[in-house]
């Protein structure tokens, strides 16, 4: 990615910051949505009127019943009455709200930058693509949205994955952009080992994407309830039933068994890269502010492993699960800003 300058860089940067934030926010309040099961409690999609909440008892009752004739409340939620319905209700409307509001934080100061001549016109593409994504990430979620509410009450898993990965580029992409605004690389690293700690940098921020991806899958798959077990499965390192489904794809996707075994896989692959490029990074005067993102993201690794074991161990209860989810970003956050800090060198 290259970078970008406008002609005054702070304010904007500060701006892409908080957009970054209120994004993390959105995944964190999505994945509590998902762990509350309140995901489905919402069966119509209105993105400019559906903003005010039922204010008041017809309402409620109103919004209830488009629920009740949902496969969910059918199948699975028939004991419900209007009070329980609101416990699940507020989680799904709080996160399309803030979709919304989302969009209002970017639109509006965009607008005012380019009025006042802020922003550098090399830099208006990218934001423009930003904004796109950013709208699309909305039909997408009801698109996931809508795969629960046919006849299985169930949301496919290849549909929150892609929600969950837009997602993560478009906060990666606002982050780094940021970056380049408030945080210009200065210095240069020895060049004796540029190359190779550059590349497993990048390595390491791709792989945590990637992991945190196959994540989505566990999620979408409610596979964390099953093998409550660590490092074994089942009593193996290596359990039985990975390969059951065909075509041999499938399994990588649908397979929980598979599933969660390659999340595990995945993590712990993380865990030895982040500790190589810290390894690598102690052997070389590093620039101070890469140094205190390298010890950064070694911590919060080591506190992601933590809370990855421990929510499985506890069989996934819903603030653990949560943290976990909350702390996957700072980990490619932190991998993110080294990886920033030192491209070009």
């Amino acid at each position: 990615m290259s970078s970008v300058s406008t002609a005054n860089p702070k304010p904007v940067g500060i701006w892409l910051l908080i957009c970054c934030l209120t994004i993390y926010g959105m995944v964190v309040l999505g994945g509590v949505t998902r762990l509350t099961g309140s995901g489905l409690s919402m069966v119509d999609w209105q993105p400019v009127m559906g903003v005010l909440p039922p204010l008041n008892a017809d309402q409620w009752e109103q919004a209830f019943s488009l629920y009740r004739l949902s496969p969910e409340y059918l199948k699975v939620n028939y004991h419900m009455d209007v009070e329980d319905f609101k416990g699940i209700f507020w989680f799904e409307y709080a996160h399309r709200v803030l979709g919304r509001v989302i969009g209002i934080i970017f639109l509006i100061p965009l607008i005012i930058f380019l009025v006042t001549r802020r922003i550098n016109k090399t830099m208006i593409p990218r934001l423009a693509a930003m904004l796109i994504l950013g709208g699309l990430q909305g039909l997408l979620g009801w698109y996931m949205v809508k795969s629960g509410l046919v006849d299985n009450p169930h949301v496919s898993q290849y549909r929150l994955t892609a929600h969950l990965g837009l997602a993560l580029i478009l906060y990666v992409w606002i982050l780094w952009t940021a970056l380049d605004l408030l945080a210009p690389v200065k210095r240069s690293l020895p060049i004796e080992i540029n190359r190779a700690f550059k590349w497993l940098a990048w390595t390491v921020t791709g792989l945590l994407i990637i992991t945190a991806l196959s994540g989505g899958f566990v999620a979408g798959l409610k596979a964390g309830l099953a093998y409550n077990t660590f490092p074994l499965m089942a009593g193996k390192l290596i359990p039985d039933g990975l390969f059951t489904l065909s075509p041999l794809w499938r399994n990588l996707f649908e397979n929980l068994t598979t599933v969660q075994f390659d999340h595990r896989l995945l993590a712990t692959l993380m865990f030895v890269l982040i500790f190589s490029l810290w390894l690598k990074g102690q052997q070389i005067k590093l620039p101070r502010n890469v140094a205190i993102g390298l010890h950064l993201l070694l911590a919060v690794t080591l506190l992601q492993i933590g809370l990855g074991i421990s929510t499985l161990l506890l069989s996934v209860p819903i603030p653990l699960a949560a943290t976990h989810q909350a702390a996957a970003l700072i980990v490619i956050s932190a991998a993110v800003y080294v990886s920033h800090q030192i491209r070009g060198n």
